[in-house]
């Protein structure tokens, strides 16, 4: 096993548990807010994680009762013109691009709130986990800004363009089953039962084989702004570099010998 990383900011905590790495925002008490120091924390640490060869699944989720609120406005000098911009291309942009081109699997536990960037990180990830108590919310318009981390465009792909502007524009928070219903949520747990259906979704997808996991990632991505015969050829690319894994190779001789398969993520 590789040495393990230590995040140098204590608002983020890393735990190994067996093949899945936990990311934890660590402001229970300001509802995990987001501030600079964290949003650079949590690049790194993710991308520790994904260079790992011990980690096949990352769990990004909240200490105590919330998700993440967002961007932390206390942490943002108002008495000074504030350069959103530049927070969002130095803190934001980076995170969600760690988490969408991670070539292993990312899952959002939402135990509680998940607003504005909170909730666009979640949906920054490939599946989300949430519990019965979750909630999520645009919260950009309804204080004079425009949504980000990703929310333009993951929004109008996961629900729909019309969908998407009436949750940015009106800022009304979504329950959970209301998010599971638009497609935005994978499976929704009882809050007693919900540590246990996270660590059951990490541990199926740390089975798998996380090569062509990372691959099927890409190969989405991409397509999304592809003409179909430009994804054909992306696919087949793609195929390719799956076809030379041990991965590939398990699974085919798994299956001619009727057994289940031990993936290991080479």
């Amino acid at each position: 096993m590789a040495e393990m990383y230590s995040p140098t900011e204590d608002s983020v905590q890393l735990e190994l548990r067996e093949s899945v790495a936990y990311v934890f925002m660590n402001r229970p008490d300001k509802l995990n807010a987001l501030t600079m120091p964290m949003l650079r924390e949590l690049t790194a640490t993710i991308g520790w994680c994904d260079a790992s060869e011990d980690v096949r699944a990352i769990v990004l989720t909240g200490r105590g009762r919330g998700f993440s609120a967002g961007q932390d406005l206390s942490a943002v000098d108002s008495s000074l013109p504030v350069d959103y911009e530049a927070i969002v291309k130095s803190g934001y942009n980076p995170l969600v691009e760690q988490i969408a081109t991670s070539k292993k699997p990312v899952i959002a536990a939402v135990q509680g709130v998940a607003a504005g960037a909170g909730a666009n990180l979640a949906f920054a990830c490939d599946l989300v986990v949430a519990s019965a108590q979750a909630s999520f919310l645009q919260s950009f318009v309804p204080i004079g800004l425009v949504p980000d981390s990703g929310g333009s465009w993951w929004l109008p792909r996961l629900v729909g363009l019309s969908k998407a502007k009436e949750l940015a524009f009106f800022g009304d928070r979504l329950t959970a089953d209301d998010a599971r219903q638009l497609g935005l949520v994978m499976t929704v747990a009882p809050m007693d039962e919900f540590e246990e259906v996270v660590a059951k979704v990490a541990t199926r997808l740390a089975a798998l084989p996380t090569l062509a996991i990372g691959l099927t990632k890409q190969a989405m991505h991409a397509a999304l702004g592809m003409d179909l015969t430009s994804a054909l050829a992306a696919e087949a690319k793609l195929q390719g570099e799956a076809g030379r894994t041990a991965d590939h190779q398990e699974g085919v001789k798994a299956f001619l010998e009727k057994r289940k398969p031990a993936f290991r993520g080479r």
